[in-house]
């Protein structure tokens, strides 16, 4: 069986605050994710708040704030991210098993308020910067290239309180200069960058710091985000013109329900709708469909002279992107999130996971071939995985024969996209390389990685680390470059 192409970039993916800790050390201010308590497949995430009246009160994370509520922390109430688990204590360990599984890239998040604690600061916290160097020090022992993402799904709470997060200008300000310091600091040890993870999913207090959640809102604040993102990967390339930057984004395959004609035009259209985020960062500008989009809500966007500008200037090098699941779509589908992603019709030729998501390797290839065809861009794959609840054996063994099953499905449509299909793939990074906190729900029972890592859904356990059934599987696959995938 043929390999992959020399070079491909085998690893797993990581975000700060399901996966690091320490939320109080090291002079980190406070993130938006920090005030999420925990939740499970019959409860979401809340947010806890302190409401007008002075008591307390619970929102999903995805709702708007009752007016004159605020997010708080409380004694009593569990917050995953506090402790997630513990990367900051563990780095090394865990790194040691990456460069044993033979992984030569690590994605992870930098946590913007450990290196400006409120983002409105002038000079960042050394200490902050400190600690990734020592990750990146790590890495580098072990041949391991870091893909960072600059921002992922959070902001240092004192923007979003002060200047309601991402509808304020000011924030690109505060982010352009918080990524232009990690840029200048890391340069020459770090290639390749991710501005924002999944831009075109994320909405919330968490993500974009609004208190409210109309789509007037959320899409002004993506406005900001796109000329954020465009500042920076013009900024990144006068730092090191080998920089490589793009912006990952939730790409859920999308098929027409049927082939009448009009659940195929609805499926188009409910995808186009889902791209345009990637055409507006990758090609620099709006498409002219999105007049018609915005129209339809009754958004109108406030653009300053100089951001269409921006825009092509800054385009990004590369289309990074999530894949774990596919849906259908027919002319009656309605889609939940503000950004139309989650949801769908069943597919009656697919499989899902405990979580309701189907299970779809050949959407995989579907995917990269569409990318590819569309921006004519190099492609990262940069989140795909299985969440299950893993049992650990008294021997101590976790038999994820399932885990390596999807895996090898979906790592043999990808070598299809790349051998016969020549799609340029650089890479591919696993959600949750070693087990983390899941960003729907919160809990530790929805596990993904090859590291099981002794924590429950409360924090509770040792926190040591131990190998999966499919960390020799995944071993095999990197050190064969993917000609191996025998299960």
């Amino acid at each position: 069986m043929a390999e992959f192409t020399k070079g491909f970039l085998w690893g797993g993916a990581t975000a700060d605050f399901q996966y690091e800790g320490g939320f109080n050390e090291g002079g980190k201010g406070l993130s938006t994710h920090d005030f999420e308590t925990d939740g499970s497949l019959e409860k979401p995430r809340m947010i806890t708040l302190e409401l007008a009246d002075g008591t307390r009160g619970e929102v999903p994370t995805r709702e708007s704030f009752p007016d004159g509520a605020e997010a708080k922390i409380y004694d009593d109430q569990y917050y995953p991210s506090h402790k997630a688990v513990d990367f900051y204590h563990h780095y090394k360990e865990d790194i040691a098993l990456m460069g044993e599984m033979g992984f030569n890239v690590f994605r992870f998040s930098i946590c913007w308020p450990r290196i400006f604690p409120t983002g409105d600061e002038l000079e960042p916290n050394e200490e902050g910067l400190k600690f990734y160097d020592d990750v990146i020090t790590e890495l580098e022992k072990y041949n391991i290239q870091p893909l960072i993402t600059i921002c992922h799904d959070e902001l240092p709470d004192y923007l979003a309180r002060k200047y309601d997060g991402w509808s304020s200008r000011h924030v690109i300000d505060c982010y352009v200069r918080y990524a232009t310091t990690v840029l200048e600091r890391y340069k020459g040890r770090c290639k390749y960058w991710l501005t924002f993870n999944e831009i075109n999913a994320v909405n919330g207090y968490a993500q974009i710091g609004t208190h409210k959640q109309d789509e007037q809102t959320v899409y002004q604040a993506k406005h900001h985000m796109f000329v954020a993102s465009a500042k920076v990967v013009k900024i990144a390339h006068e730092i090191d013109p080998e920089n490589m930057v793009g912006t990952m984004y939730a790409l859920s395959q999308m098929y027409p329900k049927t082939c009448n004609p009009q659940d195929i035009m609805a499926s188009y259209m409910k995808r186009r709708n889902n791209l345009w985020f990637i055409d507006i960062m990758a090609r620099g500008y709006y498409p002219n469909f999105t007049d018609q989009f915005f129209e339809e809500r009754g958004v109108k966007l406030a653009k300053e002279p100089g951001d269409d500008e921006i825009l092509r200037e800054g385009t990004l090098d590369m289309v990074t992107f999530s894949y774990y699941r596919s849906m259908t779509i027919s002319k009656d589908t309605k889609l939940t999130w503000a950004m139309g992603l989650l949801g769908g019709d069943p597919n009656p030729y697919l499989e899902s996971t405990k979580w309701g998501w189907p299970i779809d390797p050949i959407g995989l290839r579907y995917t990269l071939n569409e990318l590819y065809d569309r921006y004519q861009k190099p492609l990262f794959v940069v989140e795909n995985g299985l969440g299950e609840i893993d049992v650990k054996e008294a021997d101590g063994t976790v038999n994820d024969d399932y885990r390596i099953k999807y895996l090898a499905q979906h790592f043999e449509e990808m070598k299809k996209a790349v051998n016969i299909d020549k799609v340029p793939v650089l890479g591919y990074t696993m959600w949750g390389n070693t087990d983390l906190v899941s960003l729907s729900t919160g809990e530790m029972k929805k596990r993904y990685g090859f590291v099981y890592v002794d924590l429950d859904d409360k924090g509770n356990g040792t926190g040591e680390r131990s190998k999966k059934k499919s960390f020799e599987w995944m071993k095999k696959v990197c050190h064969t470059n993917g000609k191996d995938l025998s299960y």
